[in-house]
């Protein structure tokens, strides 16, 4: 889990490395069903804000449509140095969200890497997703994904139209990450059942 796809370690001891540094697991308190913590992060490519509740809930008054949200909370140590086990369900994700976007969903990626540090993710990797930025780690937080060795741990989350929680995935070392045909897969039977199915990993 700690170890670097780089040689190059500068930026990476930090004040946030220090906040992370001690191993706290994941915590799955929210049950399936129950309403996503609301948030406000900033999109790293337009820093222009952004609230969950843009996307999901009553969206009547704004003319928009409510869609299924994925979360992908992703571990990022700094711009040149990245989880390898995080790395590989980036990439995966960057290239199915045209997948996910012709299914009506969105995806909002989420990291820990401060505003310049993004920028430099997002054009190397030729991000098409969202990457938003929580330097300060208080999403992760309230999302309960746990911490060790100077980063956040990954997470995933669906959510329905509602804004509610019908799927989530914490990190496990025999499953890092949620397989992303599963991601879909969630979404696809959101799409299809009225009653959304209830699904726990």
């Amino acid at each position: 889990m700690a170890i670097l796809t780089s040689t190059d370690f500068r930026g990476l001891i930090n004040q946030r490395f220090f906040k992370n540094f001690l191993p706290i697991p994941a915590m799955n308190e929210f049950a399936i069903g129950s309403f996503a913590p609301p948030f406000q992060l900033v999109n790293a490519a337009t820093k222009q804000p952004v609230k969950l509740r843009d996307y999901t809930g009553n969206r009547q008054e704004d003319g928009m449509m409510p869609r299924p949200v994925v979360l992908a909370f992703t571990r990022i140590f700094t711009e040149k140095q990245y989880c390898p086990l995080c790395y590989p369900h980036i990439k995966a994700l960057n290239e199915a969200y045209d997948a996910f976007q012709q299914r009506g969903a969105e995806v909002l990626m989420i990291t820990s890497t401060d505003q310049r540090q993004s920028e430099v993710v997002i054009r190397d990797l030729g991000l098409q997703m969202p990457l938003l930025i929580d330097p300060g780690c208080r999403v992760f937080r309230t999302y309960k994904t746990g911490q060790a060795l100077g980063a956040p741990l990954p997470a995933q989350f669906v959510l329905d139209t509602t804004g509610r929680i019908q799927f989530r995935h914490s990190f496990s070392f025999l499953e890092p990450n949620a397989r992303v045909d599963r991601l879909l897969a969630v979404v696809d039977e959101l799409r299809s059942s009225p009653s959304p199915l209830i699904a726990n990993r």
